[in-house]
């Protein structure tokens, strides 16, 4: 186990600066519908009228609770690295408004509470009680487990108790389960610090029951007399995961946050029993998305309809969702695969959604966010074409379903722990941050100025001489022969396996481990089946995805190709997006001039010759409103 883990990163330090000086502050205001001419959250004023501290209806969406216990959970993990007693009071003020809402049975939803409580637990397939009460569960772990306080975790344990009072197969309970998942994993969460063994088979119980014959969601339809929103879709109960038991699926299909919540779950389960079937469904899953159905910033979802997955290779650009959650979704997979066995691809994949699906959610200043993350966007297509309305060309203050703001900072400020891991015979280092790691009697410290730079330097510090493996993962995006190890300035005896350089010997106080990746600027280019990209080309820096912004490079992006030789150059840009490497390289453009009364002609198109700029995908749209693209013409 990680002892601890403190971030001191160059990268992150502003971003996560940025969350606790704007984004939680902020996100305060508006659950409690302080924001000017955003709409608003209700989430607060939901708890009240739950408790009897104000009247009136439940507003905003069935699952609005789930906001609060995300802020929650986001704004306590700031506390382990940002102490801030005016914060934690805040906090332990929300709490209270939360606790007040509880039923003496332990029930607590405030959409039923307000409207009914003869009516909860009836509509599992839709409406989200069970994501709500795993939301809380995480934000009852994260507050206990950074501040020791039990209040929240108190009033978890006794909603679990009554879930497990109302689910199961046996007489007299429902054996259903929820619609949309993360109550799998927040009870995985939550067994990790009871070791109660209700709590790990109560998740195990939601997902082997999930897909079942006879199919609960059909029962309860009938019950309930509710037309079937999906009846006549491709989707039907694939939107929900639940056309099949998870143990026979072999494709991700229907709402993807949905997919990869429940994924996530699935593989916890599989760790924590030994699980060999559950796991190798996770495998099949895991390839599935990486090699046929995501984008190459760790987007994932490519269709508004549905928010969903649809085919393999159909990852088109302007019309992808490509919610941020989706993508935040990605990184709690990965990690959680990462815990059932450590193979650097799924840090490769967990890195890559950070750096570009994650973070793009947030503007720079942290106060303006992105739900859909398109990878190609003219604005007057967004105001004017139906099929791309839900596309933004500019970050939006809130949202009546705002998921994903909390959500974004949740893991942000939670990075501690995706850094690394150790198990009996190693300490696996995943993602390369600076700070300092402690486990087990070894401790390391790490400077670093990656993702701009490719050199890493740690330092072991041991009271005593410690024998073990430290393991570094070797980036799937740094070829063969593009790095190398050294420790104290002499090369190393290295075993490669599974993408993690292991580095075995007795450690003293003082070694120094040196890693060079190479860091160039990288012409990237799709698989064939994916259609929409065929012909075009990408930039990656690193982990990094590069996009052309109008700002710096005119409009009518699609009249730009690449030059077949690029003479590409990366540039320390300190005053632009908050200090970036830029790239630069050679480009085509075709000439407009000349077209102005023909739509069609046998003619060729005039080029000139420039220099195109480009920018960190995660940094686009900080700059006013203009097109993008991150897939250019060879």
């Amino acid at each position: 186990m990680i002892d601890n883990a403190i971030i001191n990163d160059g990268f992150w330090n502003s971003i996560r600066d940025t969350v606790v000086k704007e984004g939680i502050p902020y996100q305060w205001k508006a659950l409690n519908d302080q924001i000017p001419d955003a709409e608003p959250s209700h989430c607060i004023r939901n708890f009240r009228i739950a408790a009897g501290k104000e009247s009136g209806g439940h507003g905003g969406y069935v699952f609005q609770d789930s906001d609060v216990a995300k802020w929650i959970e986001g704004a306590a993990y700031t506390l382990r690295w940002h102490p801030d007693p005016t914060l934690e009071d805040i906090i332990d003020e929300a709490i209270e408004t939360v606790a007040a809402a509880q039923q003496p049975d332990g029930y607590l939803d405030t959409y039923y509470i307000i409207n009914g409580l003869d009516k909860r637990w009836t509509d599992l397939r839709d409406n989200h009680e069970l994501y709500c009460a795993g939301h809380l569960i995480e934000a009852a772990v994260a507050y206990y487990q950074v501040t020791g306080k039990r209040r929240l975790l108190d009033v978890a344990l006794k909603l679990v108790d009554h879930i497990l009072d109302t689910f199961g197969t046996d007489e007299g309970r429902l054996p259903g389960y929820p619609g949309h998942p993360i109550i799998e994993m927040a009870l995985m969460r939550l067994y990790d610090i009871t070791h109660d063994p209700r709590h790990l088979e109560l998740a195990r119980y939601f997902i082997d029951q999930r897909g079942q014959s006879p199919l609960y969601f059909e029962a309860e339809g009938r019950r309930n007399g509710k037309r079937f929103f999906w009846e006549d879709s491709p989707f039907r109960y694939k939107y929900y995961q639940a056309h099949m038991p998870v143990r026979q699926q072999t494709e991700a299909v229907g709402h993807a946050v949905r997919a990869v919540y429940l994924y996530s779950g699935m593989a916890d389960v599989a760790r924590a029993t030994g699980d060999g079937e559950l796991a190798e469904a996770c495998r099949r899953l895991w390839r599935n998305i990486t090699r046929r159905r995501m984008y190459i910033t760790g987007a994932i979802g490519s269709s508004e309809y549905g928010e969903s997955f649809t085919f393999d290779y159909d990852l088109p650009n302007d019309t992808i969702y490509g919610e941020t959650c989706a993508a935040i979704g990605m990184v709690f997979f990965a990690r959680r695969m990462l815990r059932l066995e450590k193979k650097g691809e799924y840090a490769d994949t967990m890195e890559r959604a950070l750096y570009n699906g994650v973070i793009s959610g947030m503007q720079l200043d942290g106060k303006r966010f992105f739900y859909v993350n398109p990878l190609e966007v003219i604005p007057e297509a967004c105001a004017l074409d139906y099929n791309k309305r839900h596309v933004k060309p500019e970050r939006q203050k809130w949202f009546g379903c705002a998921c994903c703001p909390p959500n974004i900072i949740r893991l942000l400020a939670s990075l501690e722990n995706y850094i690394c891991d150790t198990d009996q015979d190693a300490l696996y280092v995943h993602l390369y941050l600076g700070g300092k790691i402690e486990a087990g009697g070894l401790s390391l410290n790490i400077e670093t100025r990656y993702p701009w730079e490719g050199s890493v330097r740690m330092t072991v510090n041991v009271s005593y001489p410690v024998s073990r493996d430290i393991a570094l993962r070797i980036p799937g995006w740094c070829g063969k022969g593009e790095w190398k190890i050294s420790v104290n300035g002499a090369s190393a005896d290295i075993r490669v396996e599974d993408g993690y350089a292991h580095l075995n010997r007795e450690w003293r106080d003082g070694d120094e481990i040196r890693l060079e990746l190479a860091l160039r600027p990288r012409v990237i280019r799709a698989n064939p089946r994916v259609r929409e990209d065929s012909g075009k080309a990408a930039l990656q820096y690193g982990p990094l995805v590069y996009c052309l912004e109008e700002a710096d490079n005119g409009p009518a992006l699609n009249a730009v190709r690449l030059a077949s030789h690029l003479n590409a150059v990366a540039k320390w840009e300190p005053d632009l997006l908050g200090g970036i490497v830029a790239l630069e390289t050679d480009g085509l453009r075709e000439r407009l001039e000349g077209w102005e009364t023909l739509l069609y002609a046998e003619r060729e198109p005039e080029v000139e010759p420039i220099r195109l700029h480009w920018v960190p995908y995660y940094a686009w749209a900080n700059r006013g409103v203009g097109e993008m693209r991150v897939w250019v013409r060879l």
